[in-house]
This record gives C-alpha cells, sequence and structure tokens, in this order.
C-alpha cells in the first residue's frame, strides 16, 4: 500500500468515525470532520500532509514501485 491510499483510506476512517461519534454521542464532533476535511483540502493545493510525513519516516512507499 502506498503512501496516498494511506492517507485517502485513513482521512475516510476519521470521517466516518467522527460522523458516526457526532450522531450518538455530541454533535461537536462535526469539528473533527471539519478539520479532516480542510486538511486534506490545504493538502490538494499545498502538497503538505502531516501523515504523510509520518509514514515517510517509517519507510513507506511513496509512489509506483516502477
Amino acid at each position: 500500500m502506498t503512501i496516498d491510499r494511506i492517507v485517502f483510506a485513513v482521512a475516510g476512517s476519521f470521517i466516518l468515525l467522527s460522523l458516526a461519534l457526532a450522531h450518538f454521542h455530541s454533535p461537536n464532533w462535526l469539528w473533527f470532520t471539519t478539520f479532516v476535511g480542510a486538511n486534506l483540502f490545504q493538502s490538494a493545493f499545498t502538497g503538505f500532509c502531516p501523515l504523510a510525513l509520518i509514514l515517510k519516516k517509517f519507510g513507506v512507499q511513496s509512489g509506483c514501485a516502477f
């Protein structure tokens, strides 16, 4: 699995988890959803993603292996 796919999977999981927590626990969890969405949005323009930096330090592949 590459860094891009892991970032998408983690972001999607965080969004679904925070939506479930907002539904069953407190609507304040929607702020976490907003944070994840804003981070994805800024990452599209700047290329900066904290999770990608962490994964690179752990030696995860960053692209295709050709």
